[in-house]
């Protein structure tokens, strides 16, 4: 045998056997679902090479020994009771809330570390117009400090606007700081107007840079999806609504997008602008805890409410818990909006038995999804759920983005989570839970506006779907863990 015949065996004898190491790391791993652990072990299996270098990309929540370390500093400076608004007696609302909104505050509390509180004057919008129009508003306003992240921020006519106010507050001495994620604003961090803004003296971070160096140290997908704004530190906003156009320059054919936000004052926004004190940090290393040690009064007549976020880092799987308590509260109706339906099988299981027994569950989603794997995916669990009764809307539209949920026109989520293995266990998320059925009724009656302008699916003409078509859904089913 020749030699080079030698060395082609050695490395597949290899490679096979690095294979065989990954499958071993993946059942040895902790907080891994059983689905998502079976389909990295047959994509390595299926795939040689190809599938190790995958995995090695994305199958592992690595996130960077470095920002571990700043993680957990800042952590530490936050852990006293100064800087939450839940830590106040006055404040904090567990003792008003009943039932199934004491059970979910409580769990909310328990997975994302900060409590349900009084005293908040919360809006409701739905039109990205007014939207800009009311965050454009806030920023001229400001006195202290204007805090904004984003996920996306568009150099359009929306980028344009918010920037312009943000140089206005700038000029006249307000600290403005801008976190936009790396990958979602890559093509604003090298535009004209972001150097406008930095020029203007608006500093504006990159968020989790993503480069072929980084991807050695720490896994490149995880994102901050985090939609959050904080004012002077008692005014807030926050919810679906990236800083860009309904139009949506990048994916015109899927506008507009659909949006829903709230604007918040009162206690319950300094708990999101700890979450964003805590991101600034992990990539500034400037600690801005002291903003948080001023308390934020009561408003009158404020309602019960609750910030909270989740990511990689901390209590990944505070998203997947918090939902499945939505879903077992439920007594009469629970009607979800999300752009992306890629659930867990808990999930479609707990929709399922929810329906089962009763109560009417609505899942609006888009008719036309922008990503055409994940679309597949989506539809590979409407068998299922149209089976146990869950009423699946179908919006016609255009790709309705509002990432909401209201439990029996008493509780209410807005958030910037999908209901998808992203958001639930990889990305950096926030929102809001509201404890107050007038706010709820409101939401509840966007979400009715939402299936008006939607189709809903018959089961019947689902199940006689053709067969091209269930092959490839299921197939993308298949990947759903890894969507």
């Amino acid at each position: 045998m020749s030699t080079a015949n030698l060395v082609g065996e050695a490395l597949i004898v290899a490679e096979f056997a690095f294979r065989v190491s990954l499958v071993i790391m993946i059942l040895s791993r902790r907080r891994i679902e059983p689905a998502t652990r079976l389909t990295w072990i047959i994509l390595l299996l299926a795939l040689p090479l190809i599938g190790s270098i995958i995995f090695l990309l994305v199958g592992q929540t690595r996130f960077g020994r470095q920002r571990i370390e700043r993680h957990r500093r800042i952590v530490d400076a936050l852990a006293r009771p100064e800087v939450h608004a839940s830590a106040d007696p006055g404040t904090y609302a567990v003792s008003s809330l009943e039932s199934a909104s004491l059970r979910i505050a409580r769990l909310a509390e328990l997975v994302s570390d900060s409590g349900p509180v009084l005293g908040n004057e919360i809006e409701l919008f739905s039109d990205t117009n007014r939207i800009l129009k009311g965050l454009e508003a806030d920023i001229d306003a400001a006195q202290e400090h204007c805090h904004l992240e984003f996920f996306i921020w568009l150099d359009d006519a929306a980028g344009v606007k918010i920037g312009d106010a943000l140089n206005r507050a700038s000029a006249r001495g307000v600290q403005c700081r801008v976190l936009v994620d790396g990958v979602g604003s890559k093509a604003f961090l090298r535009s004209a107007l972001c150097r406008k803004m930095r020029a203007g003296g608006v500093q504006v971070v990159n968020a989790l840079p993503a480069n072929a160096v980084r991807a050695l140290f720490s896994r490149l997908d995880l994102r901050n999806h985090r939609k959050i704004v904080v004012i002077d530190r008692g005014l807030a906003w926050t919810g679906s609504q990236n800083l860009a156009e309904a139009s949506f320059a990048p994916k015109p054919e899927f506008a507009p997008w659909v949006d829903c936000a709230v604007r918040l004052q009162g206690p319950a926004a300094k708990e999101l602008h700890l979450l964003f004190v805590e991101d600034w940090y992990l990539d500034t290393d400037e600690s801005l805890v002291d903003l948080l040690m001023t308390p934020v009064p009561l408003r009158p007549n404020g309602v019960a409410a609750q910030a909270f976020g989740t990511g990689p880092n901390f209590q990944n799987l505070a998203a997947t818990q918090s939902l499945q308590s939505f879903i077992h509260e439920a007594k009469s109706q629970l009607v979800i909006t999300t752009p992306y339906f890629v659930p867990d099988n808990a999930t479609v299981v707990n929709l399922a038995t929810a329906a089962r027994r009763g109560v009417e569950v609505h899942l609006v989603v888009p008719r036309r999804n922008d990503s055409f794997l994940v679309g597949l995916a989506s539809r590979s669990s409407y068998g299922t759920l149209l089976e146990s009764g869950v009423q699946i809307h179908e919006f016609e539209g255009g790709l309705l983005h509002a990432k909401t949920i209201t439990l029996d026109r008493e509780v209410s989520l807005v958030s910037s989570a999908n209901l998808d293995r992203r958001s639930l266990f990889l990305n950096f998320e926030a929102g809001l839970y509201v404890y107050d059925q007038d706010f709820t009724s409101q939401l509840r009656f966007l979400q009715q506006s939402y299936i008006e302008s939607s189709r809903e699916v018959d089961p019947a003409e689902w199940n006689n779907r053709g067969v091209r078509a269930r092959l490839a859904e299921n197939a993308a089913g298949l990947l759903s863990p890894l969507l």
